[in-house]
């Protein structure tokens, strides 16, 4: 039985701040995530809140490790810690991704800022968007650039930018959304997560720690003369100082190291190859050819780029596809012969077909403009619109008399051989299908509906709206109204009914790009690509919804291959062999994925040959040529420096992961039974509880809850609210705990009633004392709290802090008021005083070494800037030098004149330098004084202390 006093320790425990070099400090997150989290990933979150004088970190663990739960614990216990301005930076294809994630996996509400929702905020009377209280922000690179002026206004406690290698060349003046975004969060704590924080060159890590800290290293030109562009220019000495420097902010485990936690599956690649029919090639052929053509007039100048892209990927998917899409460009050309001035204003992409996330990438590119003016006259323009409305009414309608695709028979082909695979695996028999166009997707359901797959198709795309979806999710709610699985975003809960409907009921789930974004289906093995994206990093994120963490079989992933394309089967190879896309255990590796800056730049070169090439020689020489660019790319020369430089030794951080999994796992226990046993006590009034199965029920609502731990536990159909520490529930009894005030009292603690044995406690069985429980909470580097026992025997001997936490965790009862003397509690005074020294004095310690290293930072940040002044005057001098050398072997007197005339400007420019040497220096210094102002500030500490109360004990 749980007592008021144990419930009072076990509120303020599960609720205290914990310093940052212990697992406590991600208590609440542990205990509130629904994930089951890795000690790498444990280890990683820690990392980012073990330097509290640092900016931030940048996480760089290999593809495929979690960063994403990595942020997330940091975001659940600045949540928990009620620290919610919090900003995540993301490319556009992973908002949702962010936001489902959050939801799920942390129950921690997200809000996506995009035009759209920004101007309706605006419209509802906000007057920054941005400053959202309940609610992580998530917004894509172009916009946060596009508002920086909103974003500083609102106190961040954290920022987290993804995919951060795309900004490593911000110390480029040609990197211009990188500058801006660097500017924007300067000043706040940040998080950048990326897997290949080096690719090319060191100057890309000075690019993303500059993002961390501006203090870390001189200046870009100095870090360039001390450290070079590469490890040929470096002595050792400067090798192991930039490891030393980056080390508290860059952290980074690899796939490798971590095998013992994650079990990783392989992927097993089968090609579907086809021959497209004669009346199919002839059309592909024809609207390819007219695509390549400039003087069109049915595709914008402003968008003609995007739309060109957009009907080609529909041209290659499929004709029933391509021949609405024909009637849009047709209905523009109508437009444009009606009234030639006002059809500028149509935009094709309202009505072309919705490939929404290519859209949005490309987009962020796009600058719209006015369409040029054509200068011929007016009748010979309308004639040459009529001319091609009729060429485009001609594919048009050879489009719709082609009745069958021969990539739609080789799908039921690959299903048929997708199948036998997943029987001879012992995977479940499912199967999603890609496609990049929802007329498409239309086309494959009637197909497989009509071929023996009747019943167990399911759609899923950006609008899910057809009357079946609805039926989905109308049954979804109804099955889940009782339990936490609705979120209240009709959005985000229709996805989660499509993908629980595929799950449980349908074969097959045909899916356009949306959902490649943000939901996991690892009980699916089999990924069928039936349109190919040529960007890499689509791909990788299309297979890696079933082939991630928990997926236990082989995943088959399917291709498509045109027999009659020469430039698709290029690509096929590319996306094959270079990228590695299709089979091994991880995929595609870290270091090829991140030698793209976007796939979006790879995308856009790989149109334009589709667009100038127009013989299968062409094809080979321009495909050859951008592979060989691949290949410089994706080279080995930095390999070594990575490795050396953002690594550790294997056995190093194998041993580090099974220390941190052990203590993860004690924690995690602890917290537990702290809530259970709180949790019985404030609820005992109100809930029947079953502590076999670790749930309740509440008596006036029936609503059942059951600890997060035993989630999995928990069929999908029952009706259940998770339970954790972060439930409003939850919260609500716990803050009741804390508030009680509690007498001294004497209390009866039953080690016999007790199941584990506890040798520390079985040697105290029938003694008896005193003990005082007290809060301080010590605010310098950073803010920690800590519960200190004050406790003594009968015989006044002190009983260590370690001891009365497990005693509390005994069965107790409380018994009568109990008057405390006078010498009773001088020693209870006492032990307390000698217990907050103990730990006043460790907290010096841990303040000192972060002062010792953020005064070393300054100095060798200081000392850069001085020593690039030196530097600068000793070239001048070599230069001056040179000079006169040449000045004086030269025999020509107006080539030795110009020489001398040089030598004097060097001359007046060094004297000028030496002047200014001193005062440059002592403008450092006094920046260096300044900053260490700062942190003299941030260091300064304060203390304050609650009594919580004190008991008369006993153990029986």
């Amino acid at each position: 039985m749980t007592t008021a006093y144990q419930s009072k320790y076990f509120a303020y425990e599960l609720t205290k701040q914990n310093s940052s070099d212990s697992i406590n400090r991600l208590s609440q997150s542990l205990s509130n995530a629904t994930v089951d989290l890795n000690p790498h990933q444990v280890e990683a979150a820690l990392f980012a809140f073990r330097a509290p004088l640092e900016k931030g970190a940048i996480l760089a663990d290999e593809v495929g490790l979690g960063k994403t739960i990595e942020a997330g614990l940091v975001i659940s216990q600045l949540w928990a810690e009620r620290k919610r301005n919090i900003l995540i930076i993301v490319p556009p294809p992973l908002r949702k991704q962010w936001n489902r994630e959050l939801i799920e996996k942390f129950y921690i509400p997200s809000n996506i800022l995009e035009s759209k929702s920004y101007n309706e905020l605006v419209k509802k009377g906000y007057p920054n968007p941005f400053s959202q209280k309940d609610q992580v922000v998530i917004a894509s690179y172009q916009f946060i650039s596009n508002k920086s002026n909103d974003v500083q206004k609102v106190p961040w406690d954290l920022i987290i930018i993804d995919e951060a290698h795309r900004l490593r060349n911000v110390y480029k003046k040609s990197n211009k959304i990188g500058r801006v975004l660097r500017n924007t969060t300067s000043g706040f704590p940040k998080l950048l997560l990326t897997a290949t924080p080096l690719q090319n060159s060191l100057m890309e890590l000075y690019g993303l720690v500059s993002f961390i800290d501006p203090y870390l290293f001189g200046d870009e030109v100095t870090f360039r003369k001390q450290f070079g562009a590469g490890t040929t220019v470096m002595t050792r000495n400067n090798f192991m100082d930039l490891k030393e420097r980056i080390r508290p902010v860059c952290h980074r485990t690899l796939r490798r190291q971590v095998v013992e936690y994650v079990p990783y599956t392989k992927r097993v690649p089968i090609l579907q190859e086809f021959s497209a029919g004669k009346d199919e090639w002839d059309l592909y052929e024809k609207v390819s050819s007219y695509l390549q053509r400039e003087d069109t007039f049915a595709l914008p100048k402003s968008q003609r780029n995007l739309i060109t892209l957009v009907v080609r990927k529909i041209l290659a998917s499929s004709t029933f596809a391509v021949s609405d899409t024909l009637l849009s460009l047709i209905h523009r050309l109508d437009l444009l012969i009606e009234d030639k001035k006002n059809s500028d204003e149509v935009n094709l992409m309202d009505d072309i077909d919705e490939l929404d996330d290519t859209v949005d990438e490309w987009e962020e590119d796009l600058d719209y403009q006015t369409v040029e003016v054509d200068h011929r006259e007016d009748d010979e323009v309308i004639q040459s619109i009529i001319n091609e409305r009729d060429e485009l009414l001609g594919y048009y309608q050879l489009a719709n008399s082609i009745t069958i695709n021969e990539k739609g028979n080789a799908l039921l082909t690959a299903l048929t051989g997708g199948f036998a695979k997943m029987n001879e695996l012992g995977a479940n028999e499912k199967a999603v299908i890609f496609t990049e166009s929802r007329r498409t997707q239309g086309y494959l359901k009637e197909m497989l509906e009509r071929n023996g797959y009747d019943g167990q198709v399911v759609l899923f795309n950006g609008s899910n709206s057809s009357p079946e979806i609805k039926e989905i999710y109308e049954q979804w709610l109804e099955r889940h109204k009782l339990d936490d699985q609705v979120t209240g975003s009709k959005a985000v809960d229709i996805r989660a009914a499509i993908v629980e409907h595929f799950k449980n009921k349908a074969t097959i789930m045909i899916a356009t790009e949306s959902a490649a974004e943000g939901i996991n289906l690892q009980f699916c093995s089999l990924v069928v690509n039936y349109d190919l994206p040529w960007n890499p990093q689509r791909i990788e994120q299309r297979i890696g919804r079933c082939h991630r963490y928990g997926q236990k079989h082989d995943v088959v992933v399917i291709n498509f291959l045109n027999r009659r394309n020469a430039a698709d089967k290029r690509v096929f190879e590319l996306l094959s062999n270079k990228f590695s896309l299709f089979d091994g255990i991880f995929g595609s590796s870290d270091e090829v994925l991140g030698s793209l800056e976007s796939g979006v730049d790879f995308e856009k070169r790989i149109q334009r040959i589709y667009q100038t090439c127009r013989t299968a020689e062409e094809i080979q020489d321009a495909f050859n040529y951008l592979q060989n660019e691949l290949d410089e790319q994706i080279q080995e020369k930095m390999m070594e420096t990575r490795k050396n430089l953002l690594e550790n030794f294997d056995d190093e951080v194998r041993e580090k992961l099974r220390d941190q999994y052990e203590k993860t796992t004690l924690q995690m226990s602890k917290m537990e039974r702290y809530l259970w046993g709180l949790s019985i006590f404030e609820g005992r009034n109100q809930a029947i509880f079953d502590n076999q199965t670790l749930s309740f029920r509440m008596m006036v609502t029936q609503d059942r809850y059951q600890l997060i731990s035993q989630a999995k536990k928990i069929e999908n159909s029952e009706a259940i609210h998770f339970y954790r520490i972060g439930h409003p529930l939850a919260e609500q009894w716990i803050n009741k705990a804390k508030e009680r005030e509690l007498q001294t009292k004497e209390i009866i603690f039953n080690y016999s009633g007790y199941e584990g044995k506890v040798s520390a406690l079985s040697s105290l069985v029938g003694a008896s004392g005193w003990l005082s429980l007290d809060l301080m909470k010590v605010s310098s580097a950073e803010v920690e709290e800590h519960l200190i026992f004050s406790c003594m025997d009968g015989k006044g001997n002190q009983i260590e802090q370690e001891i009365c936490e497990k005693l509390f965790e005994l069965p107790a009862q409380e018994q009568g008021i109990q008057p405390v003397s006078y010498s009773t509690q001088n020693l209870l005074q006492n032990i307390n005083k000698h217990q907050k020294e103990a730990i006043l004095n460790y907290i010096q310690e841990k303040t000192n070494s972060f002062l010792d290293r953020e005064l070393d930072k300054l100095d060798k940040w200081s000392r850069d800037l001085k020593d690039k002044l030196e530097i600068d005057l000793k070239e001048i001098d070599q230069e001056i030098s040179q000079l006169q050398k040449e000045a004086r072997t030269t025999k020509l007197v107006r080539e030795k004149l110009e020489l001398n005339k040089t030598v004097r400007e060097k001359e007046r420019k060094r004297n000028e330098m030496r002047r200014s040497l001193f005062d440059e220096q002592d403008e450092i210094d006094r920046q260096k004084e300044n900053l260490f102002v700062d942190i003299e500030k941030r260091l300064e500490q304060k203390i304050s202390e609650k009594h919580l109360f004190t008991i008369k004990w006993k153990i029986i």
